[in-house]
């Protein structure tokens, strides 16, 4: 299994791969900064499965998800900042390789990207899709890594 490099390294693969093939196939080609924030997600999904456990990865995960929470609060940005919280408090709900290491919750985990917006600032489903799916790609790379499929 590995740590968190390992698996930081597996979603730049899976993510990269994934982003070259839907722009070499004309399916997406996102602008350079969404690039870099669906970059960020899908490591942010590859480290989410082991943060209900002390270590390295989950110090990382919070630590980013503070300085992005802080930023968004002073931003003024309430909701969005009310929606990270709702899906930082997530991990606590389970023990170590328990329900964050499914199939299933690589699907639902994410799904607050895409629900939580609607419902809150009325965004239609294709403007969050690229950011649902980078998640899930990210989360996948993890369950594979770990030999969970």
């Amino acid at each position: 299994m590995p740590g968190y490099k390992g698996h930081l390294i597996g979603g730049t693969v899976f993510g990269g791969l994934c982003l070259v093939a839907l722009i070499w196939f004309g399916i997406y080609k996102p602008e350079p900064q969404i690039s870099l924030v669906l970059l960020c997600i899908v490591l942010m999904g590859a480290l989410f499965p082991d943060t209900d456990t002390d270590s390295k990865g989950q110090n990382l995960f919070y630590g980013c998800l503070v300085i992005l929470d802080l930023t968004l609060m002073i931003k003024g940005e309430y909701k969005w900042a009310a929606i990270l919280g709702f899906c930082a408090l997530l991990p606590a709900l389970g023990h170590h390789r328990g329900w964050t290491h499914t199939w299933w919750a690589m699907l639902l985990v994410p799904s607050p990207i895409i629900v939580l917006p609607m419902i809150f600032y009325h965004l239609p489903v294709q403007k969050l899709l690229p950011f649902y799916f980078a998640a899930v790609i990210g989360y996948l790379s993890h369950l594979v890594l770990d030999r969970k499929f």
